[in-house]
């Protein structure tokens, strides 16, 4: 019989126990205190010694009481959407939505077909046109192009520019040639359930269109790609309540490519 002590340094098995089980602990004290609260991005985990006091459900202040609204880190979309947002416009709103457009021919077309890789216009619901200036204009979402065109309107001058592209056609003519050649991607027809993701054409128009939404048909290839990563990585926040980001951030490369082909109407 051994007469080595169990609780003994010299003793191998409890060495390896010991700290082993000391190094697990370390390593979820690590993951849970420190890395996991700090990869959060509200104020209340900012720092190590926050993000501990928040992990472990310490208040950082004892008795604080405040009224104040907490800021968010990002600016995000304040426009509340309905079915009744701009439901109909008046011809003096978008005769003067027509002046206006003249600044934005150089990029999104006379027509507001755009030749370059800029989003069309034309036939755009009201509402989603309303929406983006509004989000341009507060920062809930940014372009160097588009932030500082938009500084300046005024809320009717945006509802006018809303009515005047949405009278406007839709350029869906080399759409309806392609699709006899181009298969419907899972992606947008059923989406991936299992992954959270609904089928694009759930709000996107195919099968149903939710308030706020944009259709796509004939948007460009590279900016509904770009688009679509943007909100994976989430450079783009101004989509209500993440629905965007959080379908996007599930989708792979593939899918992204295939949509983003699908709708404008590109072969894959």
């Amino acid at each position: 019989m051994s007469e080595e002590r169990l609780f003994s340094l010299r003793n191998r098995w409890f060495t390896v126990t010991v700290g082993g089980t000391l190094a697990l602990a370390l390593f979820a004290a690590a993951v849970g205190f420190i890395w996991l609260p700090s990869a959060q991005k509200d104020q209340p985990f900012q720092g190590i010694w926050n993000a501990i006091c928040s992990a472990a459900g310490v208040p950082q202040q004892w008795l604080r009481i405040t009224t104040a609204t907490p800021v968010p880190l990002t600016q995000t979309s304040l426009v509340a959407m309905t079915p009744q947002l701009l439901s109909a416009s008046s011809s003096a709103s978008i005769g003067r939505g027509a002046t206006l457009a003249m600044r934005c021919t150089m990029c999104h077309g006379a027509m507001g077909v755009s030749d370059a890789n800029t989003p069309n216009l034309a036939g755009q619901f009201s509402s989603v046109i309303y929406k983006q200036l509004l989000d341009f204009q507060s920062g809930a979402r940014s372009n160097a192009v588009m932030s500082p065109m938009v500084a300046n309107l005024s809320d009717q001058e945006m509802r006018d520019l809303g009515a005047y592209y949405a009278n406007l056609p839709k350029p869906i003519a080399s759409r309806a040639n392609a699709l006899a050649a181009i298969d419907v991607p899972d992606i947008v027809a059923i989406g991936s359930p299992m992954r959270n993701i609904a089928a694009c054409a759930s709000c996107h128009g195919g099968i149903d269109h939710k308030a706020g939404t944009p259709w796509l048909e004939g948007m460009p290839y590279a900016y509904t790609r770009a688009q679509l990563q943007a909100f994976a990585d989430g450079s783009r926040h101004n989509d209500i309540s993440e629905q965007m980001r959080n379908v996007a951030r599930n989708m792979t490369p593939d899918e992204i490519d295939a949509a983003a082909r699908f709708y404008a109407g590109a072969r894959p």
